[in-house]
């Protein structure tokens, strides 16, 4: 790389990422995901010194930099706080000057080609405008850090090729996620549903921003929880120390986020509750939950603990299950049900998906160990029998 033009800004961080003429390479930062290891949020980032003054918006100097994204690409990037000056959260329109330090959390580059894969779906219903999926476990939505095939979007890709016809939207092609109008963590089953049209993608986004629509999960906790209901107020935002996590956060960093849980069954250590989500913050549920003492079983990155057949039943097992058999492998969470109003139609939708056979085989020896204590709260909508006999 040639040396820095002094009359240019610098970067200090991210440079092998910078082609001769100061903008960050596709094809670099491309090769920088497919070496990436560990976690899916593992950041790249790129941090500029501005070493003259601009007088130019945030925004108009990101595409100078990122030309492979487009202006509106980049002001949702701003907007989704991947991007600080100073760091502090900037608005698009934030005019930089000389010393300047812009930080970019950089999306995977856009994915060209999607490449189509033959991945099981559980499809619940599809239109010409969206598809409605019951996600399985330990699956990502779409291509993103290391992770740039094996998910939802592949598999969903082969499913147009060969089955319905369609595509996904064009709407976050350029984040590498087309379609994508809410996700699911990755060891989180459930409801989702993916845009085919980008008229039904902006619609069903603008529901899902304005709190129109309904999500409900189920999950199993740890401990008897009480009272029967209540709304969970507290603000969320990232854990102050550690990047995978995130925390309740009094500072301005939090973000109002809201839950309504309602108890279902009670059992002798364990709680099923059933959750009504008001926001959609990242790991709401599972922060929520934590912070009140309640940790999610199998959700270790919270405070919840792996738990074996022999935890519940006792040392021998069943006839079927040996006593070290994990009975959940991941945290003990479930999308189980997503109502919306069709983008199109602007016919009510609503859409319940079973509870997986893990979940499903937790809950049984749950009630066999004891006897369990249904509990009747208003406002509990999923059908708790359809969802466990399933």
């Amino acid at each position: 790389m040639p040396p820095a033009d002094p009359n240019r800004d610098r970067p200090d961080q991210g440079s092998e990422l910078l082609n001769r003429g100061g903008k960050i390479d596709r094809e670099a930062l491309l090769a920088l995901y497919e070496q990436a290891e560990g976690d899916d949020d593992a950041p790249v980032t790129a941090r500029f010194v501005l070493s003259r003054d601009l007088n130019k918006r945030l925004d108009r100097y990101l595409v100078d930099r990122i030309p492979f994204l487009s202006r509106t690409s980049l002001q949702r990037l701003i907007g989704e706080e991947a991007v600080t000056v100073n760091g502090r959260l900037p608005k698009a329109s934030t005019r930089l000057r000389r010393g300047d330090v812009v930080v970019v959390v950089l999306p995977p580059p856009p994915s060209k080609d999607i490449p189509a894969e033959e991945i099981p779906l559980d499809i619940l219903f599809e239109d010409d405008d969206l598809i409605v999926i019951n996600k399985q476990d330990d699956i990502i939505v779409h291509p993103a850090r290391g992770n740039l095939a094996g998910t939802i979007i592949n598999g969903l890709a082969w499913h147009f090729q060969h089955h319905s016809g369609g595509a996904l939207s064009s709407v976050g092609e350029e984040f590498a996620r087309p379609g994508v109008v809410h996700r699911l963590d990755r060891h989180t089953t459930g409801v989702m549903v993916a845009a085919k049209s980008d008229t039904a993608h902006w619609r069903l986004g603008h529901q899902f921003e304005h709190r129109r629509t309904e999500k409900r999960y189920l999950a199993v906790v740890h401990g008897r929880m009480e009272p029967h209901a209540d709304v969970i107020d507290l603000p969320l935002g990232k854990h102050p120390t550690i990047r995978q996590k995130y925390a309740v956060r009094w500072d301005e960093t939090g973000k109002p986020s809201v839950t309504i849980y309602r108890i279902r069954e009670l059992y002798d250590g364990f709680t099923l509750v059933e959750l009504e989500l008001k926001s959609g913050r990242t790991h709401q549920i599972r922060v929520h939950l934590s912070h009140l003492g309640y940790p999610i079983v199998g959700d270790d990155m919270y405070g919840g603990r792996h738990i074996t057949v022999g935890d519940l039943v006792g040392p021998q097992g069943t006839a079927e299950l040996s006593p070290r058999e994990p009975v959940i492998t991941r945290q003990a969470l479930h999308a189980a049900m997503l109502g919306f109003t069709h983008p199109i139609s602007n016919k009510l939708m609503s859409f319940q998906a079973p509870l997986p056979e893990d979940m499903r085989r937790m809950v049984r020896l749950l009630r066999e160990r004891g006897d369990p204590r249904p509990v009747k709260v208003a406002g509990a909508t999923i059908d708790l029998e359809r969802a466990i006999s399933a």
